[in-house]
Formats: structure tokens, C-alpha cells, sequence
């Protein structure tokens, strides 16, 4: 599910229970929602439209929960806190990703070329979109193909997390001409990989045999991959497959 089929469906649910007569409330255009450190979806709606419906939020929060845990493409639902909704990202984000995914104008901006250390967040986004590169064609030479699967280890979540808000960050870019916002997305992005380049590789160890989890870590990389080369270029660089 992407972030424009979430808002869509988070709307859905609040059309949905105020055309059933269950609640109360105007209906949104767009609902705010953030990528949290573990890859999932939170939004403070249930909050915003407690006052309104003149009910408590933990209980617009359930219904909304229920009604959203029954869409087709939404993963778990949770309610937590005083009445946010805590939605999770379906691996099925990685395989929906393709060259246009968040291109928009944005102003154009650079981080320094040296030094070549992580110390320099411009080499830590080039370096992890050239380590992305090199897992695609290694897992080519093994002959494993990409394909979609559960996505279970909380940095592949949220790395899941901060490509699906890549979208959002350009657009903000692009309407406020401030490309800070998307710099920044682009530096968790990378930082994000690079701990699942560590630890959830795609790439079997040893005489580790190759399974579908391979598969679906090798198109979260994939993602990746594309969503650092399109962040690159839309800043104005080339990005290099080799540092």
C-alpha cells in the first residue's frame, strides 16, 4: 500500500462510519500521517476528530480501526496512546516502487563531495545507493530474482517506512522550495539501509540455501535503489554505481 492508498483508505474509513450514521465528523480531504522507527504508519486524526463528534478519541480510534483492518492492502491496526492510530506498512510497498515513484521538480541542492566518510552525509546517501547496486548484481549472478514477501525485522520495517514517506517529503519540497525536507529524507533513507544492508542482507551466507525471504529483502534493496537514484537526480547529480 502506498502513502497516496493509505490517506485514501483512512478517508474511506471516516466516509464510511459518518455515512453509516456511527460517527459524527466532517470528512477530511487528507489525513496527517507519519513514518514511526519501526516502518509503520501513525496518524493523530481520531484526535482531531474527537472535538468535533464531541466523543473520546480512544473510542473514534476504535472504530476507525475496525473498519480499516477490513480494507484489502491495510496490515495491522493498532490504537495506541490517547487515540492515535498505529498502521502498518505492508511489504507489498518495495514491489510498487518504479522510476517514477516521488519525482517531482524540487530546488536543486548538493552536499559537499569529501570527505568520503560518514561523517559526510552526502558520501553516507551516494555509498548506500552504491551498495544497493552492488546487491542487485551480486543477487543477479546467484540467481536470485526479487520478489514480494513478509518483511518481519524492525530496520527493514522501518526502512519500508521512510521509502513510503519519500513521496510526501518532495512534495513538501517542491511547494515550500525548500529542499531540506527531502535531503534530509534522503539521509534517513540511506542511514536506514545501510542497517539493513548489515544485518538483513539479501544475500545468502556461506551454504546458506536461497528462499523466498532472500527474494523479498532483494526487492526491498531494489526500492531502495531506486528511491536513492531518484532523490539523487532530482537534486541534480549522476549517481555513480561505484565510490
Amino acid at each position: 500500500m502506498t502513502p497516496a492508498e493509505l490517506n485514501a483508505a483512512v478517508v474511506a474509513a471516516v466516509r464510511g462510519a459518518v455515512d453509516d450514521g456511527e460517527l459524527a465528523a466532517p470528512v477530511p480531504d487528507r489525513v496527517p500521517v507519519t513514518a514511526t522507527a519501526t516502518g509503520d504508519y501513525a496518524t493523530p486524526l481520531p484526535l482531531r476528530l474527537a472535538r468535533a463528534a464531541g466523543r473520546p478519541a480512544t473510542e473514534i480510534a476504535d472504530l476507525l480501526a475496525a473498519r480499516l483492518a477490513r480494507m484489502p492492502g491495510v496490515g495491522d491496526v493498532r490504537v495506541t496512546g490517547p487515540g492515535f492510530l498505529s498502521i502498518g506498512v505492508s511489504a507489498s510497498l518495495a514491489a510498487h516502487i518504479d522510476e517514477t515513484y516521488g519525482v517531482v521538480a524540487v530546488p536543486r541542492a548538493t552536499w559537499p563531495e569529501h570527505p568520503l566518510t560518514f561523517d559526510n552525509p552526502g558520501f553516507v546517501v551516494r555509498f548506500a545507493y552504491a551498495r544497493a547496486v552492488a546487491v542487485r548484481r551480486q543477487a543477479a549472478e546467484l540467481g536470485i530474482r526479487a520478489a514480494d514477501g513478509p518483511l518481519a525485522d524492525p530496520r527493514e520495517k522501518r526502512l519500508l517506512g521512510l521509502l513510503a514517506e519519500f513521496p510526501g517529503r518532495a512534495e513538501q519540497a517542491a511547494r515550500t522550495n525548500d529542499p531540506r525536507p527531502f535531503t534530509r529524507q534522503l539521509e534517513l533513507i540511506a542511514d536506514a539501509y545501510h542497517d539493513v544492508h548489515e544485518w538483513c542482507s539479501p544475500l545468502p551466507k556461506g551454504d546458506e540455501p536461497i528462499t523466498g525471504h532472500h527474494a523479498a529483502r532483494l526487492s526491498l534493496a531494489g526500492a531502495a535503489y531506486i528511491v536513492l537514484g531518484n532523490g539523487l537526480r532530482m537534486l541534480g547529480e549522476t549517481p555513480n554505481d561505484r565510490l
